[in-house]
């Protein structure tokens, strides 16, 4: 029983490790990645759609993608759904293909990317933390309903501690990674 609670709450922390990495992956760092765009979608035959599905997105450069989509009508339909995103991005379209040149980060906007990067990662503790109230108000549940001994309460206390310690180091890593990433020229 209590191991099942211990490997449900690092089974959960770990997913919360996913998310967070699945957010830092958005946040861009002046560099092309594909998964800049996944937020976007785009009208196809009635039915919003994420653009990765109507298009092929590649990376030309460091700091060009290039989108190719797959019917020739789409072309303007998916560069009026860039324009209208908050990422700030002018696509230059040349026939059946579509570049996107990322402009260079100020430093203004890289203090600002270093701020939303540490709320992330608060918000990453925030959920690890309150997985472990979860799976300690299930082990006091276990102590009340007489299914395990205060001592194996205590160590099973303990042990959900030092795994909470380990994700939440884990965030740190991935923190100070993007911090760095991100203010670095």
């Amino acid at each position: 029983m209590i191991s099942d609670i211990q490997q449900d709450a690092a089974s959960r922390m770990g997913k919360s490790i996913e998310a967070l990495k699945h957010e830092f992956s958005k946040i861009r760092t002046g560099r092309a990645h594909p998964s800049l765009l996944d937020q976007i979608s785009v009208s196809y035959y009635g039915t919003d759609s994420s653009l990765s599905q109507v298009a092929n997105i590649a990376v030309e450069d460091a700091r060009t993608l290039t989108i190719t989509p797959w019917e020739k009508n789409m072309v303007p339909v998916i560069e009026k759904a860039i324009l209208k995103s908050d990422l700030g991005l002018n696509p230059a379209t040349n026939g059946m293909t579509i570049r996107i040149p990322l402009p260079p980060l100020t430093e203004q906007r890289r203090r600002e990317l270093v701020k939303v990067v540490k709320q992330e990662a608060e918000n990453g503790r925030v959920a690890i933390r309150n997985i472990r109230r979860d799976a300690n108000n299930a082990i006091k549940e276990a102590l009340k309903e007489k299914l395990i001994s205060e001592d194996d309460a205590r160590g099973a206390e303990e042990k959900i501690q030092k795994i909470t310690d380990q994700y939440v180091k884990e965030v740190e890593k991935l923190l100070e990674a993007k911090e760095a990433d991100l203010l670095s020229l």
